[in-house]
């Protein structure tokens, strides 16, 4: 199985040259040759060049949201993308946020690094970060997927979303869906299955042979994140403490959890100090947290306290990209020195797309080590609903948009 896993690695960035959320379903269309980028792709005399979308034209609440069916067809651009047709597409918190303009001055930055484009170009914009479908159109230089492959796949929020009957993704982004899981439940995994590898594996340092008996702490483990991060650590060995409400205790328990701390019960803190030190924090919840989960940790062991709530995007929106990026910079510096003096390490974890995470994902899905949590469900049409289920919040995986017949017509 290990020797497998690298072979495909190899093969993806050999072949291609690349390499708490809501989701909806989009049936597929019969037509074969919608989109085509290339002509020498193309299988029908008459391109399609507007498609059904969700978009929003400024930034707002929910009343920004705006059903189309002329948004711009997406085009392959670079030889390494490829077209999906959408089957299911997910929103999680970052599309709230991004519906309220949260990060617009970093995302317009990486959208526009040369500043060609005039303000407010990103506009309309698609929201939607996860997206489960089947490939339509490949670049010039993909290799490792054809038409017809179905795959999965976590959009940079910098890119065009998922809320569409079409979306572009690169080829390093894209993974084949596992092969167990319908559309609709393969969408709920791949944004926060990026984001948790992102934050255990690459800033974390965990793999499947070193977490063995390993002791890690989620914070906030109800969450879309929290529920894949228990499944995974559990899935190599590792032993999970969760921090979690209440209502949501018999979902992290069902998950895998081998203890579990009601934070609405009282004393948090007091509660996991009594308990023996860990190898790794995952910090889903922020704020006041910082002041004593470090004292946590087993000290000078290498453990790490590894947050996936940053002030970023926040400084860079409120202080602007030079001192911002500025401000950011003495923040961590100064944070990862002052616990490091303590024996512990201080990080920021962020989203990173990653195909190739998601090819192990899938092995791991489709073993039945990792399965989705999926809570309540919308149609296509309902889409500024199922954002207004999202802004109340809920602690028991993703509500999922189902879209039927007709909803894109």
């Amino acid at each position: 199985m290990i020797h497998k896993i690298g072979i495909v690695a190899c093969s993806r960035w050999l072949c291609t040259s690349h390499s708490k959320s809501v989701v909806m379903r989009i049936p597929v269309s019969g037509a074969a040759g919608h989109g085509s980028y290339f002509k020498m792709l193309s299988t029908s005399p008459t391109r399609q060049t507007v498609m059904p979308a969700w978009v929003i034209d400024k930034y707002g609440s929910n009343d920004v949201l705006r059903f189309t069916k002329n948004a711009s067809f997406p085009m392959i651009r670079y030889p390494n993308e490829v077209i999906v047709k959408v089957h299911a597409a997910g929103l999680n918190p970052i599309d709230l946020s991004m519906r309220g303009g949260y990060g617009a001055a970093t995302l317009s930055m990486k959208r526009d690094p040369l500043n060609i484009m005039q303000t407010g170009s990103e506009f309309p914009l698609i929201l939607g970060r996860d997206v489960s479908g089947v490939i339509m159109e490949c670049g010039l230089d993909v290799g490792y997927f054809k038409p017809g492959d179905e795959v999965w796949a976590a959009i940079p929020p910098w890119k065009q979303g998922s809320l569409a009957e079409f979306v572009v993704v690169s080829g390093n982004e894209v993974s084949l869906k596992p092969k167990s899981l319908s559309h609709t439940e393969a969408a709920v995994i791949p944004y926060v299955a990026a984001t948790a590898w992102s934050a255990l594996v690459n800033t974390g340092g965990l793999n499947k042979d070193n977490c063995a008996k390993k002791r890690i702490l989620i914070i906030g483990a109800s969450g879309g994140v929290g529920t894949f991060a228990i499944q995974m650590v559990k899935a190599w060995g590792g032993h999970v403490t969760a921090t979690c409400s209440q209502n949501a205790e018999g979902l992290v328990r069902g998950l895998g959890a081998d203890h579990v701390v009601d934070y609405t019960t009282g004393d948090v803190a007091g509660q996991l100090k009594a308990l023996e030190k860990f190898d790794l924090i995952l910090d889903n919840v922020g704020g006041d947290t910082e002041k004593w989960a470090l004292g946590l940790l087993k000290p000078w062991s290498g453990a790490k306290y590894v947050t996936l709530v940053t002030p970023f995007l926040l400084n860079t929106d409120t202080l602007g990209m030079a001192d911002g990026m500025l401000q950011t910079g003495v923040t961590i510096a100064s944070k990862a020195l002052k616990h490091l003096s303590k024996g512990v390490h201080y990080r920021w974890g962020f989203f990173a797309p990653s195909g190739v995470a998601l090819d192990e994902v899938c092995e791991m899905v489709d073993a039945g080590q990792i399965r989705p949590v999926v809570e309540e469900q919308f149609t296509f049409a309902q889409v500024p609903q199922a954002f207004l289920k999202l802004e109340k919040g809920h602690a028991r995986g993703k509500t999922v948009v189902n879209i039927v017949s007709g909803d894109t017509q």
